[in-house]
């Protein structure tokens, strides 16, 4: 059995220069770094933490909208959902033991050679189309080096100087709940790259920690989306990554969950005086694995940073990253940046250049689908709501359920109302998406002319709808199976009116002395003998004719 050693350094107290061992364990190959002290984020001695209260958070963020304004650009990076990674055939399956989804190639052993995966290329070309970018016809990888444990040939196979796309923009829609409004937020670049593996730290407390690297994800393939400095708020920065996670699950290019990685963004932010043109001293924000996390960490951010510019302590806002901490709502530093790092970027001598045809580019450009800015300009069209539109239009499954719906002639509103009521909280309580439940569009738009054309209730439907949900069927079939046709024929509800009236002399004498509320009891009584089944309209009127006549 052949292992490999790193070069490493016996680690002394306060250093961290561990020696580390490929090894192998239940035939799975582990990395293992020791080290007598680890360190995740950097003590800010210097300068202690600021606590704000909700109340003077409240005055700082009003104080960001007179005086100061916050700068913000976002790095979002992709993973893509290729059967294979993006230089050899190893497959990647998230939540796989580590290093078993290795080989020579995603491992940097020498002498192996880099095969580009096509696929990374067709996914690239897509997100830039729509991310309406210009596209490079010829562009070329190169090689970005930096050493980290998890980085095994030393360096990243990336772009540098002709990404495959860039300056395009992204069209959003801000949720109603925070003003709404619509907004164009741009894109520097697209490019493609490599993924890095990652740390497995193991071990109580600080001391005798022990780090496993695990390769499983080195090689998988990633696009790199960067905006344009455009976004101003924690709001704007969360729906701007929301879109993009709603467009990358609409072209199939990326799941986009960030619990798993699949979409991992970092934020760049700044702050600066209204008017100024210059802007101030970046700080990026890492650990950000939810949308309303990004939220909440740049607005403490914005808020940092514009109380140490309104006491004349501007100097210590410095370049650096920081962590979001959940638990203390907060950012802490994690590490300096002195400088721009020197990655030494040159081309890839072991690929070849990208060089893409007209031809090859309109044929994926007519492939493209109906995408989330468009679908939301249709469905507004229909006459939606902006709330029941940012709905429907949010997760593609619902969207082509909601189409299909009325595409067998439901009425638009009434499909609306289903899917986000009733349907959508049956899924939420089962923890269910809208492919797992056994209703069909076909079944829901029948189930919505039944009730509309007055064969059934509309409380009978929800019993129907529950039903089809959980076991499926037809809405024939079961009104048929349960004998649930509405009864419409007045002379039969007339009889049953008559039959609860006579049962209920005491009750008739009050309604006629002056409690009109009692229309609801004795409207309940004839719904109660029907089953459900008679026709409200039909009741009401018919009642209201009984309980005012002359006795």
């Amino acid at each position: 059995m052949a292992s490999t050693l790193f070069r490493g350094v016996q680690t002394r107290p306060f250093f961290l220069y561990p020696s580390a061992l490929f090894g192998r364990k239940n035939g799975v190959f582990y990395c293992t770094i020791k080290g007598t002290q680890t360190q995740t984020a950097a003590p800010e001695n210097k300068q202690p933490q600021l606590k704000v209260s909700p109340q003077a958070k409240a005055k700082v963020l009003d104080k960001i909208l007179q005086d100061y304004e916050a700068i913000i650009g976002i790095e979002t990076h992709v993973q893509l959902s290729t059967l294979t990674k993006a230089f050899c055939s190893c497959p990647y399956n998230y939540g796989s033991k580590p290093n078993t989804c290795i080989c020579p190639i995603c491992m940097g052993l020498p002498g192996t050679l880099p095969v580009l995966n096509s696929k990374v290329i067709q996914f690239a070309v897509k997100l830039g189309l729509a991310l309406n970018c210009k596209l490079s016809l010829n562009s070329k990888f190169d090689r970005k080096q930096y050493f980290y444990p998890d980085l095994p040939k030393g360096y990243q196979i990336s772009q540098f100087d002709i990404p495959i796309a860039s300056g395009g923009y992204i069209d959003l829609d801000l949720p109603v709940e925070f003003g709404g409004g619509h907004r164009r937020f741009g894109i520097t670049r697209v490019h493609m790259e490599e993924d890095a593996g990652k740390l497995l730290h193991s071990g109580n407390g600080s001391y005798s920690q022990e780090i496993t690297v695990d390769l499983n994800r080195a090689g998988v393939p990633l696009l790199e989306i960067v905006s344009e400095p455009d976004m101003r708020s924690g709001i704007e920065a969360a729906e701007y990554a929301a879109e993009l996670q709603r467009l990358v699950r609409y072209l199939g290019v990326s799941n986009g969950n960030m619990q798993e990685g699949s979409l991992r963004c970092d934020v760049n932010i700044s702050v600066r005086p209204i008017g100024q043109l210059e802007f101030g001293t970046k700080v990026e924000i890492k650990n950000l694995n939810s949308f309303s996390a990004m939220n909440r960490a740049i607005d403490f951010e914005i808020s940092r940073q514009v109380s140490l510019h309104s006491q004349d302590q501007s100097d210590q806002i410095v370049q650096e990253t920081r962590l979001w901490e959940e638990g203390g709502q907060k950012t802490v530093t994690m590490r300096k940046k002195e400088g721009l790092s020197d990655y030494r970027y040159f081309p890839e001598p072991d690929l070849p250049e990208v060089i893409l045809t007209e031809d090859y580019v309109d044929s994926i450009r007519s492939s493209l689908p109906e995408l989330p800015e468009s679908k939301r300009r249709r469905y507004e069209k229909m006459g939606l709501s902006m709330q029941d539109v940012l709905f429907l239009a949010n997760d593609v499954n619902v969207a082509d359920f909601f189409d299909a719906t009325i595409g067998k002639g439901a009425d638009v509103k009434l499909a609306t109302n289903w899917i986000m009521g009733d349907i959508a909280a049956y899924m939420k309580n089962e923890k269910l998406s809208i492919n797992e439940i056994k209703l069909t569009p076909q079944e829901l738009a029948e189930l919505i002319a039944s009730i509309k054309g007055g064969t059934i209730s509309g409380k009978i439907g929800k019993e129907i709808l529950f039903e089809l949900i959980a076991k499926g069927g037809t809405v024939k079939g079961l009104i048929e199976a349960k004998d649930l046709v509405q009864i419409v024929d007045p002379a039969e509800i007339e009889t049953m009116i008559d039959k609860v009236l006579a049962e209920s002399p005491k009750q008739l004498e009050q309604y006629r002395g002056g409690k009109t509320k009692l229309q609801g009891y004795f409207a309940g009584q004839v719904m109660k003998a029907s089953k459900g089944k008679a026709n409200p309209g039909l009741l009401n009127k018919i009642l209201l004719e009984k309980l005012n006549a002359k006795s």
